[in-house]
């Protein structure tokens, strides 16, 4: 008998893939305080995306119907517009938005991401089919729904970045939103397990995104939409399993043609792996509420999260230098690796986003005027102002292992940068080391009302005094947030 076949016995789900599935449609979230960092975060999440419906580069390009004029029953409204859109184009739009600015939170592991991103998809989905119920004579579903998916798809794409370096093979970390919404959005949708499975499945079997556009020389706009093409992705894979569409049961540990082996393994140009190539999932714990009651908010900056504190170094030592500027001999940024590996580069930055993923650009500003807004990565006022480029030409960047190794332990995951300034006269400022930003869980005390002014303040670049105190009002209680209707209060948002 020949043994040069396949055989073809359809194999049980991988067991990633149950895992979350069964974390998704079993688990009950009773951790108040998962509960109450994901109503800041909701917060948060749409405040930035409020405030980047300021930039034409994100509302000209990529908002609206793909045929204009489109109406569509039960739509999804994105905030801060008069759009109603499908799901899946909502999630797009929601998603953008929220990501434009690189100011929502940030999650920090072996990969890298912002979980909330999926975001986009969770509250498309939930806008529409809280409406289509009220129309039905049905209950809406509530914001409660809401924060627990946020929870939800916090701790899928936080688990899974924990020991899994997507990055450290080329891919972006936008695969693990749309995983996570994948998950979230079936089940909000009303997937059963099968169904569920077979959209994660899909999720995975999916082209991924290369992380070409977030690196030197190639850095651009796309890293600004990749998360809500993501979320938006998600949702439409969630929409296709609920319809029927079988799943791929060994997407991840199928022998050359699965993820593991095509996407994730180590591989030297040969087909055949060796097995010291090979590679699968670390899971060192399993999935609740750790990922959303660790998140680390962006509450300071518009700034890559790897560099908020060498944004707020600076800020300390500008009053310092401002007078000076001219006079500087080198600059010393003290960081750790992954910052190293990402964000530190030299030579001209083309556009907005090759600025704001630049380690050195993102300390010169707060260093020069002392403060980093969006609007300091524009083409203008990087032509303006050549002082930047002075300054980003006398930086050395060094690696303190400390920083390196306390960034990934677990009862530390500090973000350490510090910043020294060396004068030509032969004088130096003190070397001002911030370890943990502002949006750590070991500084949640300081931030949280920041992050309310920060909410406050993107309420009003759209809304009336009036309308922004209501909503401010609504997302201060807790319980009353949580029982609101998610159509009622999407209603809220709309201009």
């Amino acid at each position: 008998m020949s043994t040069n076949v396949d055989q073809n016995n359809r194999p049980d789900y991988d067991q990633v893939l149950q895992d979350i599935a069964d974390y998704v449609l079993s688990y009950r979230i009773d951790s108040r305080d998962a509960l109450d960092t994901a109503r800041n975060c909701l917060m948060d999440t749409l405040g930035c995306g409020l405030l980047a419906l300021r930039f034409p580069e994100c509302t000209n390009k990529h908002l609206g119907p793909i045929v204009e004029g489109t109406l569509v029953p039960f739509g999804a409204r994105v905030p801060g517009t008069s759009l109603r859109l499908d799901p899946v184009k909502a999630a797009w739009d929601i998603g953008c938005i929220v990501r434009w600015l690189d100011y929502n939170d940030t999650w920090l592991a072996a990969e890298w991401g912002h979980p909330s991103d999926n975001l986009g998809g969770i509250l498309a989905v939930a806008d529409h089919l809280s409406q289509k119920r009220v129309a039905n004579g049905d209950a809406p579903l509530t914001v409660r729904a809401v924060l627990e998916a946020m929870i939800m798809a916090h701790e899928i794409q936080g688990v899974i970045a924990l020991e899994n370096s997507f990055n450290r093979v080329g891919l972006d970390h936008v695969l693990l939103v749309k995983v996570a919404s994948t998950a979230v959005t079936a089940k909000l949708m009303g997937a059963n397990r099968e169904q569920l499975l077979s959209a994660l499945s899909h999720a995975f079997v999916d082209g991924q995104a290369l992380r070409t556009y977030r690196h030197a020389p190639n850095a651009g706009s796309r890293k600004s939409w990749a998360a809500g093409d993501a979320s938006s992705r998600g949702v439409r894979l969630a929409d296709i399993a609920l319809r029927g569409e079988m799943g791929i049961p060994g997407v991840l540990s199928a022998p050359q043609w699965g993820f593991y082996d095509v996407l994730f393994s180590h591989t030297n140009n040969d087909l055949a792996l060796k097995p010291e190539d090979k590679r699968a999932f670390s899971l060192s714990q399993p999935y609740g509420t750790y990922v959303m009651e660790n998140v680390l908010f962006k509450v300071s900056f518009p700034a890559e999260f790897h560099a908020q504190t060498a944004c707020e170094a600076a800020v300390t030592l500008h009053p310092l230098v401002k007078d000076r500027l001219h006079d500087i001999e080198r600059i010393v940024i003290t960081t750790h690796e992954s910052a190293i590996r990402i964000i530190s580069k030299v030579g001209p930055l083309a556009n907005a986003a090759d600025r704001d993923h630049c380690l050195q650009y993102m300390t010169a500003v707060p260093l020069a005027f002392g403060n980093l807004v969006a609007e300091q990565y524009e083409d203008e006022f990087h032509a303006a102002h050549p002082i930047i480029d002075e300054l980003r030409n006398k930086m050395v960047i060094v690696e303190d292992p400390r920083y390196s190794r306390e960034y990934l332990e677990a009862d530390k995951r500090s973000i350490a940068n510090a910043v020294q300034v060396f004068f030509k006269d032969g004088s130096s400022t003190e070397q001002v080391a911030v370890e943990y930003p502002i949006g750590h869980r070991r500084r949640r005390g300081d931030g949280i009302a920041l992050l309310e002014d920060k909410f406050k303040a993107n309420l009003a670049t759209r809304f009336t005094a009036q309308r922004s105190a209501e909503i401010f009002a609504l997302c201060k209680d807790q319980a009353k947030l949580e029982a609101t209707p998610v159509n009622r209060f999407m209603d809220l948002f709309v201009i």
